[in-house]
């Protein structure tokens, strides 16, 4: 399976970041609901996100990202890091393949 990676970097300074925050928290736990996502949370030094997301292509995860307030209000950049994973650590994360 492919994973994304989506790494935020926020544009705007942290004052416009803290208006939209609980509507991000609130977008993130949707798609968390419906098992888009497996992991998010800041960037130390509170410079943006990391959000991982668990879908089949390229065209799901700018869909979903589309719909998120810090991307339709312009705070935040993303990058988006597509991989396989092959290794794990444990069978714990064996559910990512």
């Amino acid at each position: 399976m492919t994973m994304f990676i989506a790494i935020l970097t926020y544009i705007k300074p942290l004052s416009e970041v803290d208006k939209y925050l609980q509507a991000h928290r609130d977008y993130l736990a949707e798609h968390y609901a419906a098992g888009n996502l497996i992991m998010s949370g800041p960037r130390n030094s509170r410079i943006g996100g990391v959000i991982m997301i668990k879908t089949t292509n390229r065209e799901a995860v700018n869909d979903i990202l589309s719909h998120n307030p810090f991307n339709i209000n312009g705070i935040a950049d993303y990058q988006i890091v597509e991989f396989t994973p092959t290794l794990f650590c444990d069978d714990s994360l064996k559910f990512l393949i």
